[in-house]
């Protein structure tokens, strides 16, 4: 294929749904290979390299729990084995605990922090070592807008994003000239996930973002592909809000009727 990516290979960390699968999807159109990260939503993956697949694309679905270090270590050493290299690391997957501080159990925070923090640190370095080795790449963490804006019942998320955040300057100091690391911090986003917390999401959530909307997955495609590609040579260690304004502004909607009590179950 070609594009800005061509003769890249890119893994996206949970890319079965959501911004992942769009990101995964979108980095393919740009001409990269891409590696399909997924924990347990196979059939999702599936769907993810089917679409690349028909845009002309080559992925492949790798199973991995990334919250743990050896288990991301294994994945980006499959990668490479499968594609030979790896030039770019999405660190999208996530996970939500959202409820009252008073409520929040042990075992919802590690589950927290070690998909949205501690894996991303240990598979970012995995993936540099890698990336030293062939000349280079590049890194991007997902963050989030909650990491500048408290939100109510977002502790552990918050914390853990606001950790991702200060990790990509870190990192960006630390693995210069050669590996870049960014972060895309979104806005409230019209997913599958965010209307299962309420249905009226979608309203809710524009009716406080300047842009007069929420943000939809295609909006982070952009941004992704241009940190990943040559065009952001000279960028590294920067947050990008991709938020509609909403940081400029910092309102929530009422978020008293949000159900967060199936977020135990989700993956």
């Amino acid at each position: 294929m070609n594009g800005k990516l061509a003769g890249k290979v890119a893994l996206v960390t949970g890319a079965s749904k959501g911004i992942g699968q769009g990101l995964a999807v979108g980095l393919a159109a740009a001409g990269a290979r891409v590696a399909v990260n997924y924990k347990i939503d196979a059939a999702g993956a599936e769907s993810t390299c089917t679409q690349i697949k028909q845009g002309g694309g080559e992925a492949e679905a790798f199973p991995a729990d990334i919250g743990s270090k050896s288990a991301f270590e294994q994945l980006v050493s499959q990668v490479c084995d499968r594609f030979g290299r790896l030039d770019v690391l999405v660190n999208n997957a996530t996970r939500t605990r959202f409820g009252p501080v008073f409520e929040l159990t042990e075992e919802d925070f590690d589950d927290v922090v070690n998909t949205n923090l501690r894996g991303p640190f240990f598979g970012s370095v995995a993936a540099a070592r890698r990336m030293l080795g062939q000349g280079g790449g590049s890194i991007i963490n997902i963050s989030s807008c909650a990491a500048k804006l408290m939100v109510a019942h977002h502790s552990s998320y918050t914390m853990a994003k606001g950790g991702l955040e200060a990790l990509t300057r870190q990192l960006a100091l630390e693995l210069a000239p050669k590996i870049r690391v960014n972060a895309i911090a979104p806005a409230p986003t019209s997913t599958a996930r965010n209307r299962g917390y309420d249905p009226d999401y979608d309203r809710k959530w524009g009716s406080v973002i300047p842009a007069g909307r929420v943000a939809y997955v295609q909006d982070y495609v952009g941004p992704c592909v241009f940190l990943a590609s040559d065009d952001s040579a000279f960028l590294t260690g920067q947050i990008l809000n991709v938020d509609g304004g909403w940081t400029l502004r910092g309102f929530t909607p009422d978020l008293s009727t949000f159900d967060y009590s199936h977020d135990r179950s989700r993956e």
